[in-house]
């Protein structure tokens, strides 16, 4: 892990601490890497509850609770999307924050409407706060996903 991944993910780590808080992530396009981030801090166990990796729209039904009809209307990279599986995420696990994760990494599933470097978060927290951002990030398909774990994390200790 680089340097600004381990520095990012412990400084999450301290705040969610002095909060007493436990984060959760449900991501798509990042293949777990933020729950990896996490997890690479010594004693992140005491602040990570764990994520799920819910990469087809099955698993995002089934694990997290996102309605197929807003698959069918919005598309997997949508924020309504991101919003149900931060919240799927709070429900099954009772940490105190989430972040959600789903975007188009590349090289192909890129649309006119959502190209390739699309990447919707949302933050959502225990209390109902909900933040969502759309981000667009250049790059091949490891760029995007590091620059979307990085955001991930960032908004997290925005957040917390």
């Amino acid at each position: 892990m680089d340097d600004h991944l381990h520095q990012l993910s412990q400084r999450l780590g301290e705040k969610l601490l002095q909060r007493n808080w436990r984060i959760a992530t449900a991501e798509s396009c990042t293949g777990g890497g933020v729950a990896a981030a996490i997890t690479a801090i010594p004693g992140s166990s005491a602040w990570f509850e764990y994520g799920i990796v819910s990469y087809a729209n099955a698993a995002k039904e089934k694990l997290l609770g996102v309605s197929s009809e807003t698959l069918a209307r919005e598309g997997a990279v949508s924020e309504a999307v991101v919003i149900e599986m931060a919240r799927g995420v709070l429900a099954l696990s009772g940490a105190d924050i989430a972040v959600a994760i789903s975007g188009v990494a590349g090289p192909s599933g890129g649309s006119p409407e959502k190209p390739v470097g699309t990447v919707w978060f949302a933050w959502a927290t225990a209390t109902g706060e909900i933040k969502t951002e759309l981000k667009w990030f250049d790059g091949d398909r490891v760029e995007v996903q590091r620059l979307a774990v990085v955001w991930a994390l960032e908004g997290g200790v925005i957040l917390v």
